[in-house]
C-alpha cells in the first residue's frame, strides 16, 4: 500500500495546499518498504496539479491534516482515497494506515453536519468511518 502525506520535518504538514514536500511511503507486510520525498514546490496552490502528482505516483491513500473542499475534491476526482484530520510522524501514520487504524476526522467545511444539508451532493465528501486498510 502506498500512502502519501504532506510532509514537513518528518511530520504530517497540516496545510495540504502549502506543503512544499510530500512523503510517499510504501508499506508492505506491515513494514516500510520504501519512502521518498517528492517536491511540490512548483505546484503549491494548484490542487489539480498536486492531485495529479500523487495519482502518477500510484498512491493508494492520501493521509491529511487540514484540507479545503476544493483540494479534497481534486484528490477524489483522481480516484484517490483520503483520510483527514490526522497529525504526527509520517512513518507511524503510514504504518497505522496500512493496519486500517486511521479513520477520517471531521474537517471544517462551512456547513452544519447535523442540519438538513448533509444529504446534498457537492458538500464535503467526507467518508465517515472508512479507514485506510479496508477495501470495499
Amino acid at each position: 500500500m502506498k500512502v502519501a502525506m504532506p510532509y514537513e520535518n518528518g511530520q504530517l504538514n497540516q496545510h495540504f495546499g502549502r506543503s512544499k514536500e510530500f512523503a510517499i511511503i510504501d508499506v508492505q507486510d506491515g513494514n516500510i518498504a520504501d519512502k521518498k520525498i517528492v517536491s511540490a514546490a512548483n505546484m503549491q496552490h494548484n490542487h489539480e496539479g498536486l492531485a495529479g502528482l500523487l495519482a502518477r505516483e500510484k498512491v493508494d491513500v492520501v493521509v491529511l491534516g487540514g484540507i479545503g473542499p476544493m483540494a479534497l475534491q481534486a484528490l477524489k476526482a483522481q480516484g484517490l482515497k483520503t483520510i483527514t484530520g490526522q497529525q504526527g510522524d509520517v512513518e507511524k501514520l503510514a504504518l497505522a494506515c496500512a493496519r486500517g487504524e486511521l479513520v477520517s476526522q471531521q474537517v471544517s467545511c462551512g456547513h452544519d453536519h447535523h442540519h438538513h444539508h448533509q444529504h446534498q451532493h457537492g458538500g464535503c465528501g467526507h467518508t465517515h468511518g472508512h479507514g485506510c486498510g479496508h477495501h470495499h
